[in-house]
């Protein structure tokens, strides 16, 4: 059975019957009690975010997750469809347990963590940054980029980003899936 000693970032665990993800953790020490350790913890199958506190050595129940590859297919009435690289099964996952859906293409990677208790899909990763086609933005102002002016730009899953005014329509774009934030301007 694991302790507090064992908690490290990105460690999922079971408390009060839900998943959680460690985002941050550390432990408070004092000359008159006990150590005690905290973290930060993000929900894996509910939207809460919480902290919690533990007194050292306490007992925690990590859950084992195993990561596989998929491949998005397509969106419609029952979710979000993807195909596993490897068996070639499908499965539909609804959106919330999307990372980013926003910036899903049809064929793209992405990463699906399994509980491998229940054999359940927890969530879907996509990969940091992805390269993504701009179809719409308004033309730059010319001569008006000496400032970090940014203009909307819709890309080709109908998400819409930040970015500098010189990128234009047609352009290729790398995009932080995490933050939703505009990166580079790709060569093609």
């Amino acid at each position: 059975m694991a302790n507090t000693a064992d908690i490290s970032r990105g460690m999922i665990i079971k408390l009060d019957g839900s998943l959680y993800t460690v985002i941050e953790f550390g432990e408070n020490k004092t000359a008159r009690a006990a150590a005690k350790v905290w973290a930060k913890l993000k929900g894996v199958d509910n939207s809460r975010s919480i902290e919690k506190t533990w007194n050292s050595g306490d007992t925690i129940h990590p859950v084992r997750v195993e990561k596989k590859n998929y491949q998005f297919l397509y969106k419609d009435d029952t979710g979000y469809n993807f195909m596993d690289n490897e068996t070639f099964e499908q499965l539909a996952l609804q959106e919330n347990i999307v990372d980013a859906p926003q910036f899903l293409k049809e064929g793209q990677e992405v990463a699906v963590l399994v509980n491998t208790e229940t054999e359940q899909p927890m969530s879907v990763e996509l990969p940091d940054k992805i390269v993504l086609k701009v179809t719409y933005s308004e033309p730059g102002v010319k001569g008006d980029t000496a400032t970090r002016t940014l203009k909307q730009a819709k890309v080709e899953t109908g998400a819409t980003v930040n970015v500098p005014l010189f990128v234009n329509e047609g352009e290729l774009i790398r995009v932080n899936t995490k933050t939703g934030e505009y990166v580079e301007r790709v060569k093609e």
